[in-house]
């Protein structure tokens, strides 16, 4: 047996996946909740020490026998987190987070000082939004600035989890590229958006170097004690946690689409060319894989079902039999499920608005299939986005907690006119940090297969859950879909701003 194991550090939970490569089996899985620090202001941080705390408790959950055959690691790490780390090695303030939105003033500041959100786009290909690393910087800097200036290293979550593993400070493409200041077109650093984030220091010297995929690093020997591991195990480059998601769900190759179907909504695609878009519809990120990742988020998905259902009291599982007694189309109710606001299009002032209300469609179950109709609808705009920049699909894998829903399935497969298919194993981020393991370790001792035809030959589907598209439904969605649209296109001003 030979164990490859995947952590996937997120904001929630560290998890651990360990996959036998021989037997082609997940063997165990073990998860360790983690706390946030949460404020008013939008502050979102947690303590780097509770990450490391969480893998030392999944590692131990493993048996000894089966610590004993682990022969490489991969790091999934949630993305944009900023962790300043001193030349000893320590952490010097708490990590803000991806979802902290408490350095909107400093997005606004350094996309200023280059000369506008276009400007940021033609420098990097990407704006700098307020989950990006970048504005974390400015921000610490002026609240505090003690642990700034102690500061020689500018780390990503994942980057962090490394540097312990191993003892070494590196990043690659994939996660770097939702930091803000890597060009996603060159993979190098742009120098007048460092400028721009610190008039004062020369960031690039606190930048770890970036290494290729294939590139792995020796397990240290502390980490190999604490974890009760062989010394021989080597680390992956790891990645963010979409690039991985992207490994584990076969999105190697360009043709797939990746839909997680949660409470936002994701949509990402292989690319192997920088895939930009001046008007910044979605994120161009890089591949943890060796190509591009472009990416859009939508931000109101299952909420929009889960609001429905608490409106009225819909239970769990209610929801296919609602589905099955209404028709395409929600008999004339159009949602535009902004109950967060939306980033696809870009209204954050946006709110939920229901037309179409007549006598006889305010029901339960019209309501429901409108929320669900009107989340997929929005998720088509996105994907319609990516058709008009060249990309072309022959497949929707699916994830997330909306994947559980047959009949949302098939609305997808209909709507968008693609077969669906939902990965065998549910842990996407994870299983992908460990074939991208299992492969980078093959790269190490000579085998030269690419990472795409090792993820192909382990990753597998659920067939009982795929859907194919019919023609027919797919031609009423559509008529839909377009009343949608003119929907958005009228209400979309009273936000816009």
């Amino acid at each position: 047996m030979s164990l490859y194991i995947g952590l996937d550090v997120g904001t929630q939970s560290v998890k651990l996946l360990a996959y036998d490569a021989d037997s082609r089996r997940v063997v165990a899985t073990h998860g360790h909740a983690l706390e946030l620090i949460s404020r008013d202001d939008g502050t979102r941080e947690q303590q780097a020490q509770w990450w490391i705390d969480g893998i030392v408790a999944c590692f131990a959950a493993l048996s000894a026998e089966q610590r004993a055959q682990v022969r490489a690691i991969s790091v999934s790490g949630q993305q944009h987190g900023f962790v300043p780390v001193d030349a000893q090695g320590q952490v010097t303030a708490p990590v803000k987070l991806w979802c902290d939105t408490s350095t909107q003033l400093e997005c606004e500041e350094i996309m200023q000082a280059v000369g506008g959100e276009v400007r940021c786009v033609e420098l990097a290909g990407n704006p700098i939004l307020a989950g990006y690393t970048a504005s974390k910087l400015p921000w610490t800097r002026k609240h505090r600035s003690d642990a700034y200036a102690a500061m020689t290293s500018v780390l990503l979550p994942h980057d962090y989890v490394n540097f312990w593993l191993t003892g070494e400070r590196y990043t690659e493409f994939g996660d770097a590229s939702g930091s803000g200041w890597l060009d996603v077109r060159t993979r190098q650093w742009s120098a007048p958006l460092l400028q721009a984030i610190d008039p004062q220091r020369d960031l690039a010297a606190a930048l770890p170097p970036l290494v290729p995929t294939e590139t792995t690093f020796a397990l240290s020997a502390a980490a190999a004690h604490i974890l009760g591991l062989p010394r021989e195990v080597r680390v992956a480059s790891g990645g963010g946690d979409n690039m991985m998601a992207a490994i584990g769900t076969g999105n190697v190759v360009p043709g797939r689409l990746t839909m997680s179907l949660g409470t936002s909504g994701t949509l990402f695609a292989y690319a192997d060319r920088p895939v930009v878009d001046a008007a910044a519809r979605w994120a161009a990120f890089c591949s943890s894989s060796g190509g591009w990742l472009p990416l859009i988020c939508t931000m109101n998905c299952t909420v929009a079902t889960e609001t429905i259902s608490r409106l009225f009291g819909i239970k769990t599982g209610q929801g296919e039999a609602l589905l099955d007694a209404t028709a395409p189309g929600a008999g004339g109710l159009v949602l535009l499920p902004f109950f967060n606001g939306e980033r696809t299009p870009n209204l954050p002032a946006a709110r939920g608005c229901m037309t179409g209300m007549d006598l006889h469609n305010t029901t339960p179950a019209h309501f429901y299939r409108a929320a669900m109709e009107g989340a997929s609808y929005s998720l088509r705009n996105g994907f319609d986005a990516f058709v008009d920049a060249g990309l072309a699909f022959d497949s929707i894998y699916v994830t997330g907690g909306g994947s559980k829903s047959a009949g949302w399935r098939q609305l997808i497969a209909d709507l968008f006119g693609l077969p669906v298919h939902v990965p065998a194993q549910a842990e996407g981020a994870g299983f992908g940090a460990a074939l991208q393991a299992l492969w980078a370790d093959g790269h190490a001792q000579g085998d030269r297969a690419s990472l795409a035809e090792v993820v192909l030959q382990h990753q597998q589907d659920d067939a009982a859950l795929s859907a194919q598209p019919d023609p027919q439904r797919g031609a009423q969605y559509q008529a839909h879909y377009q009343t949608f649209l003119q929907h958005l296109h009228a209400i979309g001003p009273l936000y816009a701003g």
